[in-house]
């Protein structure tokens, strides 16, 4: 599965583009700021329906304008997918397949997973456990839309025990019946939610540390620990116990809403450890492993989007990445730097079809495709 074209207009910086793609490797270079991280984003977009980076769609429009549209050609299997994606201020948000338009956005995720690296990637390790949740959610929901709706149902009815705990308190009651309808739904969707962290995450970690070796040469170990309520304990029961605690905060403090993540490196937590480029080595192994698991889950590769993930490496490292990738495991690359030397060396050294496009604030050229001079595509 690749995209073959690739159309913006009003998208970010873009008032209009048209890229033609190579379905292995696609570099994209230029200096910061010029839009290299948008092209990738918008491959996102058309495969998640949203931006990697921001729910909210107003902030992709082209400044100045109401609307943008992004569309692009998926080929899977030898058959083409035309995939149009638009919206418009103040209006919902429009996504196409071959014309027919989705009524729910969420089936479309998974048809055309992607696998994105990126330097915000870095919040994995350094913010709270929200960051970690989401990052098992991106995972699961993209080849299993049973456990999005899950997650969607759980937050739903989560809302309204806490609503209707906050309520028992102003008005002095408290209505047992009513709280056991809400506490029905936590149990039902939290339970499911639960058991398929447990096997994503422990299918994650032999691959991760395998990756994660091959990146650093092996000369820290890592790990990946999972932490649940519901591992600890029955979800009924926890909730049980933790009613009288729950009233007098007035919100629900056990749950799958409540999981984290614990990474850590030589057994101490990562954060505190690793400095920058064993952090970025840590998150570089985990995204792909979390490649890998898509793939098998799938059957065939996610698109992978690897956005500056080169800074703070030294060469030697940068060219182990550009060697994994290159591999025969991986289908579709598309990789951002701001040097296009160092790229352009490994690539024509590795034998890999790649294309490689100059970004500018005049437009997009391209510079190579498999060592030969490119032509323009402003």
């Amino acid at each position: 599965m690749y995209i073959k074209k690739l159309g913006l207009t009003n998208f970010k910086n873009y008032e209009f583009a048209e890229l033609e793609f190579s379905p292995k490797i696609n570099c994209f270079i230029g200096n910061n700021g010029v839009g290299k991280t948008n092209i990738l984003d918008a491959i996102h977009y058309l495969s998640l329906t949203k931006s990697f980076f921001n729910n909210i769609d107003s902030v992709s429009i082209r400044h100045g304008e109401e609307y943008f549209i992004i569309h692009g050609t998926f080929v899977r299997d030898g058959e083409e997918d035309n995939i149009y994606c638009a919206f418009q201020k103040q209006k919902q948000k429009l996504l196409k397949r071959n014309g027919k338009e989705y009524q729910k956005l969420s089936d479309h995720v998974g048809r055309f997973p992607v696998v994105m690296i990126s330097p915000a990637d870095s919040a994995i390790i350094t913010e709270g456990s929200e960051d970690r949740r989401k990052f098992m959610n991106k995972i699961i929901s993209q080849y299993n839309g049973g456990y999005l709706d899950s997650v969607l149902r759980y937050s739903k009815a989560l809302q309204q025990r806490n609503k209707l705990l906050k309520d028992f308190r102003s008005s002095g009651s408290f209505d047992p019946e009513m709280l056991s309808i809400w506490d029905s739904q936590l149990i039902r969707y939290g339970n499911y939610v639960h058991a398929e962290r447990v096997i994503l995450v422990n299918e994650l970690i032999p691959v991760f540390q395998e990756y994660y070796t091959m990146i650093s040469s092996g000369k820290e170990s890592v790990s990946l620990k999972y932490k649940s309520h519901l591992s600890e304990n029955d979800f009924a029961a926890a909730l049980e116990l933790a009613l009288e605690k729950d009233r007098t905060l007035e919100y629900t403090t056990v749950g799958v809403h409540k999981d984290d993540l614990h990474l850590e490196m030589d057994d101490f937590p990562v954060k505190t450890l690793g400095s920058q480029g064993q952090q970025k080595s840590y998150l570089v192994a985990l995204k792909l492993a979390k490649f890998d698991y898509i793939k098998r889950k799938a059957g065939f590769p996610p698109i992978l989007l690897l956005d500056d993930i080169f800074d703070k490496f030294d060469a030697e490292r940068v060219e182990e990445i550009i060697k994994i990738v290159g591999d025969h495991r991986f289908g579709q690359i598309f990789i951002t730097d701001t040097h296009s030397d160092r790229l352009h060396k490994i690539l024509s050294s590795h034998g890999v079809d790649y294309k490689l496009f100059r970004i500018a604030t005049d437009g997009i050229v391209e510079i190579a495709e498999n060592g030969k001079s490119g032509h323009e595509k402003k």
